[in-house]
């Protein structure tokens, strides 16, 4: 069976009307990503980081995937599908996607601050004082700037084995996940969805089997994976 990595990236989740990470101005969601986003922000202002979180696990819980996110249920039917995912959202997973890799962490969770492998499922507030069993305060299971990319390596040994690559919604700037498209194999199409799409070192590199859906995700992912799934490009 043919094997689709699906790169996803905050475009697919704006249609949904969950914000872009950072608009024109470098804020997020009118906060400096270092006050928010950050161990540094978080050692200084735990309450604001928390609250900050806690709004924006509020608006998931009002917001539905769209066409995009469903489209790619059709792709998952037929092929050997895994979506890598930027973002923190839950929609992929509200779609019935099954598979998919948070390379950023997920809005949903917590995890100790102690001992990161304990990670607890969260679907409401998260705030001081609510403790892992190891008495650590609890804090947003999100990959913040500075830190590591644990799921890095898992989404690398994806990508070392598809057929086909599927980008939706990133601008292909932000690493390491701009980075993954260089590790797949020669032969691999790559398909991009974005209605602003931007090429970077490595896409440059393999403009011959690169097709490219200007527009946004709700109606080009649709074409795309007919596409795949009709092997004509």
């Amino acid at each position: 069976m043919k094997k689709v990595c699906v790169l996803t990236g905050a475009g697919i989740s704006a249609e949904s009307g969950i914000k872009t990470f950072r608009d024109a101005d470098g804020l997020w969601e009118g906060h400096d990503v270092q006050e928010v986003a950050t161990p540094e922000g978080w050692a200084r202002n735990r309450a604001l980081v928390l609250e900050f979180y806690n709004q924006r696990r509020a608006q998931l819980r009002s917001v539905k995937p769209n066409d995009g996110h469903r489209a790619l249920l059709k792709l998952e039917d037929q092929l050997d599908t895994v979506i890598i995912t930027q973002n923190v959202d839950n929609l992929h997973e509200k779609a019935g996607s099954k598979h998919i890799i948070h390379l950023h962490g997920e809005l949903t969770k917590v995890r100790s601050q102690r001992d990161p492998s304990i990670v607890l499922e969260w679907e409401d507030d998260l705030n001081e004082g609510d403790l892992c069993t190891l008495g650590s305060q609890l804090r947003p299971h999100i990959v913040w700037f500075g830190e590591g990319v644990p799921k890095l390596e898992e989404a690398i040994g994806h990508m070392v084995d598809a057929d086909h690559i599927l980008i939706i919604g990133t601008s292909m700037q932000v690493y390491p996940a701009a980075s993954l498209t260089a590790y797949a194999p020669n032969q691999a199409k790559i398909y991009y969805v974005d209605p602003n799409p931007q090429l970077n070192y490595e896409l440059s590199r393999q403009e011959d089997r690169l097709k490219i859906f200007k527009g946004p995700a709700g109606t080009k992912v649709k074409e795309a994976v007919e596409l795949i799934l009709t092997a004509s490009f």
